[in-house]
């Protein structure tokens, strides 16, 4: 069956693109639709449409060559999503999109659902920051379009708010927390009900970018079932179908507290190509192509490393060893802080 079904994708980068080679693993066809004419994924799916989200023609033709769409980040125009909805099933539901674009909707999602998060606060201007100095230290975060630390500011006191800030967008305030570690998991969910959860991942970031991912996390008992269940709550009420990775906070009175939710596979999540024998990215294309779940089997203890800017290059002239899985995005041009591949070291 799986050869007659052709995934649509939605974004050229790296997380495209090793979607589409768990595609081609499954035999299933991939055609990428990325506004960016050098997105990485032209290298790794069968079909490559550049275009930008208002060019209606192309976006009619990548229509027309699929049998169902996904995405590779959330940061899409829920009114693009639904437009292609009404010709095409869109997975997750564009509806997911709306609630995780949002800091707002998000928190309070996840709070009725009666898990916890950081205290926090809906921000419209300087004066809503003073009448809740509570929260202060605060991180003033974008209410949408924020990512990998971008539009967020570090709030102590009162004096770290600029006189002459125009509040133009609306923002969240989250009070800071004395945080121990963060971690991640990564939950697959079927159109049948069937939810696969691979084990937390423990995560460190450096300048707010993930810089290392690792199994097994060093977390509690308590706190490991927890952060699993919380995730399969969450993916249950969203009655979702795909991956969909919950990013924790741990904090030092071992806290468990809900940073964010992606609606999609994570870079976290990359070590499960080589440690577990179905990886996020095939239990994605599995998920949402309809095709049938199987048990997920942890392989090996691992390690998962970004690779940064200008790093690739000497990677490129590395030799690695048996354990060792070097992914080249093939990228065009490393800048700074930018995703150019990673590593996962197998640990046993």
């Amino acid at each position: 069956m799986s050869k007659s079904i052709c995934l649509g994708v939605i974004g050229g980068g790296q997380l495209g693109s090793l979607l589409c080679s768990a595609a081609k693993k499954l035999k299933v066809k991939s055609v990428v639709l990325s506004d960016d004419k050098d997105g990485p994924a032209q290298h790794f799916c069968d079909e490559f449409i550049y275009s930008k989200y208002d060019d209606n023609a192309k976006v009619r033709e990548f229509i027309s060559k699929v049998d169902v769409v996904t995405y590779e980040f959330e940061n899409i125009p829920v009114e693009f999503l639904n437009f292609i909805q009404k010709e095409k099933k869109v997975l997750p539901s564009p509806k997911i999109n709306k609630i995780a674009q949002n800091r707002k909707l998000e928190k309070t999602f996840v709070n009725e659902l009666g898990i916890n998060t950081t205290d926090w606060v809906f921000i419209k201007s300087a004066e809503d920051i003073k009448k809740n100095q509570h929260l202060l230290p605060g991180i003033l975060k974008s209410n949408t379009l924020g990512y990998d630390g971008k539009g967020q500011f570090i709030l102590n006191s009162l004096d770290d708010v600029k006189q002459d800030w125009c509040f133009t967008n609306d923002y969240i305030l989250e009070k800071k927390v004395d945080l121990k570690k963060e971690i991640s998991v990564v939950i697959a969910r079927y159109a049948d009900g069937t939810m696969i959860s691979y084990e937390p991942i423990e995560n460190v970031h450096k300048n707010q970018i993930l810089y290392k991912s690792k199994i097994p996390a060093d977390i509690s008992d308590k706190i490991f079932k927890n952060a699993i269940n919380n995730a399969k709550k969450i993916a249950e009420n969203f009655s979702y179908i795909g991956i969909l990775t919950i990013e924790y906070f741990i904090t030092k009175k071992d806290e468990l507290l809900v940073n964010e939710l992606a609606p999609r596979f994570h870079n976290s999540g990359h070590l499960t190509i080589e440690a577990f024998n179905i990886s996020q990215f095939e239990n994605h294309v599995r998920a949402v192509c309809s095709l049938k779940s199987k048990p997920i089997e942890k392989i090996s203890n691992a390690e998962m490393y970004n690779i940064l800017g200008f790093e690739i290059h000497n990677y490129k002239k590395k030799t690695f060893k048996k354990n060792e899985f070097f992914h080249d995005y093939l990228k065009k041009e490393p800048r700074e802080g930018r995703k150019m591949g990673h590593l996962t070291i197998l640990k046993d």
